[in-house]
């Protein structure tokens, strides 16, 4: 399992998220691995209307129909074509644990799968109580890094966050810096069912040569 994260980048925005999400399900087929894109919300329906892979999306927020101006509201998500969602990405953290805790309840009332993030073993103790269905291992200090990954840097945390993922019945993602099929195969040895990746996707010249050397990490 691989999820695609487009953050922000121009290359995954409005007709890019298009054109780079067709790459990814082109390489689903070929490689028969689950690939999941995680866009941003304005880009849910366009390419959820038009590929078969399942969409996420980045974020949603712990509001329910009302006023919550600019806020992601769960059911708009869903209905837009969205099957699950990230939380807590170190890059949009929410500011305590109850608005985390609100908005995983939120989007699992609409029917979206969740993916919250840790960025050490303390909080995926604490994010895991919260039973989503997947919770993500991802130092910040080591995301978008090009000289190593998580699994190089921290293979015996990759290991210990497995465990505890285990014990509680959760599958769990690794992410930062991972790039090439090593990094895949590594983080699936130590106890991980997938992982999460973004600039080294959605910024190559080649993406679908990148992707089919992560899906390779898989054989």
């Amino acid at each position: 399992m691989i999820f695609v994260n487009f953050k922000t980048y121009e290359e995954g925005t409005g007709s890019n998220a298009l054109e780079l999400s067709k790459i990814l399900e082109e390489v689903a087929e070929e490689a028969q691995i689950k690939i999941i894109p995680v866009v941003q919300a304005a880009d849910v329906s366009e390419v959820a209307q038009i590929l078969k892979l399942e969409i996420w999306v980045q974020k949603v927020d712990p509001v329910t129909f009302g006023a919550h101006t600019g806020s992601m509201l769960p059911e708009a998500i869903a209905e837009d074509g969205a099957r699950g969602t990230f939380l807590n990405h170190s890059e949009s953290k929410f500011e305590n644990f109850n608005e985390l805790e609100a908005a995983n309840k939120r989007a699992r009332e609409v029917g979206l799968k969740t993916l919250i993030f840790a960025q050490d073993l303390d909080e995926l103790k604490k994010v895991i109580t919260l039973e989503p269905t997947f919770v993500a291992y991802e130092p910040p200090e080591l995301i978008a890094s090009k000289n190593t990954s998580v699994s190089r840097a921290k293979p015996e945390i990759i290991a210990d966050a497995a465990k505890i993922a285990k014990t509680a019945g959760v599958p769990l993602i690794v992410g930062a810096g991972v790039k090439d099929s090593s990094d895949v195969r590594k983080s699936l040895e130590l106890g991980a069912v997938g992982v999460a990746v973004s600039s080294a996707v959605i910024l190559a010249e080649d993406p679908k040569k990148v992707v089919l050397e992560l899906a390779d990490g898989f054989k």
